[in-house]
């Protein structure tokens, strides 16, 4: 099993500033994730589920995840740049705020609205790894988050008219899948913090 490198010089360049920033707040990656499970869970039990209330959920996911995120690009303590988790919370919060605010909009507009949330935040989350890739082990995990969140959303433009089950179970996937790989990323930087008091 391969956890986070350490045996790099600890503390040059950008990436070396963005992981331990990312490793200090590995708790905040951790409720994202827990969040997309229990989202995920819901969308799979909820009897007679509503394309609707489907979206509701969704809308809570994303301010919740926006929340987080903007928590955590506030208290990073390192000076690296978490321009793009202040992207992505804005995101996640403006989806969550206009599903709440605009009820009357249509289900396939809102529909739009997350797709494109999900290629932004999954097209920030490959930058985020590929700034990363010197610094840790497996940044794999990020870059398959932000490849899943953009197929995703690719798949939700181009079949934006599929039955309500479907999409039901296709957006409960995604929450799942999404949620494991950031519960395992936030352990993976949890080690590394570890490793650091360690070292």
């Amino acid at each position: 099993m391969s956890t986070v490198q350490t045996d790099r010089q600890s503390g040059t360049g950008l990436g070396s500033a963005m992981v331990h920033a990312l490793a200090k707040n590995w708790w905040l990656l951790l409720l994202r994730g827990i969040a997309a499970i229990i989202f995920g869970v819901l969308a799979f039990a909820w009897p007679g589920l509503t394309l609707l209330t489907l979206i509701l959920f969704y809308g809570a996911f994303a301010l919740v995840d926006g929340v987080l995120a903007i928590v955590a690009a506030i208290t990073g303590g390192a000076p690296a740049p978490r321009w793009w988790l202040a992207i992505v919370g804005l995101l996640g919060i403006a989806a969550g705020l206009l599903t709440f605010l605009m009820p009357g909009l249509s289900a396939l507009v809102l529909l739009f609205f997350i797709a494109g949330w999900a290629i932004a935040t999954g097209v920030l989350q490959i930058i985020g790894a590929i700034q990363l890739r010197k610094e840790i082990d497996n940044e794999w995990l990020l870059i398959l988050g932000g490849v899943i969140s953009v197929l995703f959303g690719i798949g939700m433009m181009l079949a934006p008219g599929a039955g309500a089950l479907a999409l039901v179970w296709v957006i409960g996937t995604y929450a799942v899948i999404m949620g494991v790989v950031l519960v395992a990323l936030a352990l993976r930087l949890k080690k590394h913090t570890h490793s650091d008091v360690n070292a």
